[in-house]
């Protein structure tokens, strides 16, 4: 299919043919594997374009339209003349390989290699897609490795196409692998797969037989009938109007019935009106459940219809009345195997044995042996069931019930849809309110009722309690939880708008600087002269900058301990003084008068313990003049006062002394007339006293 009279067409044709041969000698066994890399072919790879377009000047779209109708011509050639169990396939496989190199080094469109697995996967039956996938999952890696967004839609549709020709129950296995092999190649934050507005699979509707079995007639219908007559006669207001103990069936077309708690089951008795006492509740009946337990999957499909307070009613009903009937079921299986661990699996319910009657009694060991035998069966049957569409006859329904897995099936679906209604309470709105989330079309209006909410709380804890008593039943549960709870963090990502998960790789300027970071904050510090908190006691050093003393030295200067002179306040008062008279500002003149009161009381206390006769010729407390320029009294009359005071001196000079500082006091007192001066003058000689 060569198109004629296109040079380039015709070189690409030959250089291709030529590295198919060269690959047949690579791999002489044929097979998938080895892959075929650019190496094995020593650089003719990148001479392919060189040799097609000598002496030409074309373009990168002319070039990629050539060298795709050569891959073309030679891929239907192949396929027209092999098949996929011959060996001589393997001519594909190389084919292939070549096809990728080239689109790694864009000699090709990337796309390229997906387009020709495409009509492969076209071209062959069930058996032969398989065969071609195992070509797929062994260069997945280095299909998606470059130029993925190019291929990405390619391999979207062909896998799809793929999965349409499938068989939900004949090929799972193969399903699977599909499946396995898109979500391994798409990133995982990809909205390929997305169901951002939110839309259910109506289009699964599960059609079962809404009408009642016709009634058989046997011979005591003539009874029945007597009985029924009977029944009316007696209680005629009841025969018009009968009250149904089983959940109504929602209606699509008309508006639902509020419905009925199932929750016991009277006989047509003409007793039936009298109170009982205690009545056990009878298991609920098969023929009864068949409608209502089939109309549940309407609203597994479609959960928004539960927004309907009827509906709700009548799905509640239902629901509590298929677990009832799923518990009375495994409880009649438990009783009629004799044990009650072939079905459920729990420390509390595990039976005893005693390992000495079983080596001695040979029957113990048949049983023990006949146990093990079904309970490996069971576990087996569980891990191969696979259920594609459920049945929905009304004779295989008793049987469905007696299965297990199909029970387990059901529930989680039930905790599919309850954990929807627990995502519709004010509390769980409210966290996507503060998320603020943007994809409005995953967020409703409606809210769950407070009563509906305990209702859905309470089902989910019966739900889990029964799912973790079958065989396995805790591990079957957790695994459960888990898909359940991770599938929880995907609705909140797609309520968010779906933001890229995937992150930008890190510079490597950054990873550096973080490198010297953290080394800079593990090394050693270096002890600080000064640790934090601690006071500064470079004062104690001996020596200062100056040569002068300092530290302890500087506290033993006599200046420290001694007590000045009363002269030596007498230049500071009068600078200060001096500065009251030159004060420009009121702020400054009281500044300096508190400085000059200050002193003067350090003076006048100074002089009240050797010159208190002085104080009456101050005047008025402001002029300390007279004070400064009398001589003290003589150390000699001071010391012989003391004397006397100890009990050692002369009392005749004890007493001289003391009648001098006693005028002295009596003058100062005699001497205060001034109003000014009589708030200072107590004070002193107070001070004066204490001394």
């Amino acid at each position: 299919m060569a198109i004629a009279g296109i040079s380039s067409v015709h070189a690409f044709t030959d250089s291709l043919k030529e590295l198919l041969d060269r690959s047949s000698r690579i791999k002489p066994n044929g097979g998938i594997e080895p892959a075929l890399a650019s190496a094995s072919f020593s650089g003719d790879v990148e001479n392919i374009a060189k040799r097609a377009n000598v002496g030409r000047s074309v373009t990168a779209q002319d070039h990629y339209a050539a060298l795709e109708t050569a891959c073309r011509n030679i891929f239907y050639n192949l396929l027209a003349s092999t098949s996929i169990e011959d060996g001589s396939f393997v001519q594909i496989w190389n084919l292939l390989d070549i096809v990728t190199i080239l689109s790694d080094v864009q000699l090709c469109e990337p796309g390229l290699v997906f387009w020709l697995v495409e009509e492969l996967l076209d071209s062959q039956t069930i058996d032969g897609c398989k065969v071609v996938f195992d070509y797929l999952d062994s260069r997945r890696e280095r299909l998606i490795a470059k130029h993925f967004k190019q291929k990405q839609l390619i391999i979207l549709r062909a896998c799809n196409e793929l999965l349409r020709r499938l068989s939900r129950a004949e090929d799972t296995v193969f399903c699977g692998r599909v499946f396995i092999f898109m979500f391994q190649s798409f990133p995982l934050g990809d909205r390929s797969s997305v169901n951002l507005r939110g839309e259910y699979h109506m289009e699964n509707v599960t059609v079962f037989d809404k009408d009642p079995p016709p009634r058989e007639t046997n011979e005591s219908e003539g009874a029945m009938e007597v009985d029924q007559e009977h029944n009316a006669v007696e209680k005629p207001e009841k025969s018009t109007e009968a009250p149904s103990s089983t959940p109504q069936l929602p209606d699509d077309t008309s508006t639902p019935q509020p419905a009925v708690s199932a929750t016991k089951f009277v006989k047509p008795d003409a007793q039936a009106d009298k109170p009982k006492e205690s009545e056990p509740e009878l298991e609920p009946d098969t023929e009864t459940l068949y409608p209502i337990f089939w109309s549940l999957q309407h609203t597994f499909s479609q959960p928004t219809r539960l927004f309907d307070s009827e509906i709700f009613s009548s799905f509640k009903s239902g629901l509590d009345f298929t677990l009832r009937k799923f518990k009375a079921v495994q409880q009649h299986q438990q009783s009629r195997s004799g044990t009650s661990n072939l079905f459920s699996y729990s420390p509390s319910q595990t039976v005893k044995r005693n390992r000495s009657n079983l080596e001695t009694d040979p029957q113990q060991q048949q049983k023990r042996a006949r146990l093990d035998s079904e309970q490996q069966q069971q576990q087996q049957r569980l891990a191969t069931s696979f259920n594609p569409r459920y049945l929905t006859s009304r004779d295989l329904f008793s049987l469905e019930l007696s299965d297990p897995t199909f029970r387990r099936h059901i529930l989680v679906q039930a905790l599919i849809l309850i954990d929807f209604l627990l995502s519709l309470t004010p509390r769980a709105k409210r966290k996507l309110e503060e998320k603020k989330a943007s994809n409005k079309s995953v967020l409703y209006s409606y809210t769950l009722a407070d009563d509906h909410v305990k209702w859905a709380t309470a089902t989910r804890a019966e739900i889990a309690t029964y799912l973790q008593q079958g065989q396995e039943g805790k591990f079957y549960y957790r695994m459960v939880d888990t898909v359940l709870s991770r599938d929880k963090n995907w609705v909140h990502w797609k309520a968010d708008g779906c933001p890229l998960i995937s992150q930008p790789p890190i510079p490597p300027a950054s990873v550096l600087e973080s490198q010297k970071g953290a080394a800079k904050a593990c090394a050693p510090r270096r002890i600080r002269p000064t640790p934090l908190g601690s006071l500064d006691l470079s004062f104690l050093s001996n020596i200062g900058d100056k040569g002068q003393a300092q530290g302890l030295e500087a506290l033993k200067k006599p200046e420290r301990y001694t007590l000045p002179k009363v002269e030596d306040y007498k230049v500071p008062i009068m600078e200060d003084e001096f500065d009251i008279e030159m004060a420009k500002t009121e702020e400054e003149k009281e500044t300096a008068g508190t400085a000059k009161a200050s002193k003067m009381w350090r003076a006048l206390r100074l002089a009240s313990k050797n010159r208190m006769n002085m104080f009456d010729k101050i005047e008025d407390g402001k002029d300390l003049g007279a004070l400064f320029d009398s001589p003290p009294p003589s150390p000699a009359k001071m010391a012989e006062v003391d004397r006397y005071m100890d009990g050692k001196g002369n009392e005749a000079e004890a007493k001289g002394a003391q009648e001098e500082a006693t005028e002295g006091k009596e003058a100062m007192k005699e001497g205060v007339k001034d109003p000014e001066m009589a708030g200072v003058m107590p004070i002193a000689v107070e001070s004066a006293q204490a001394i």
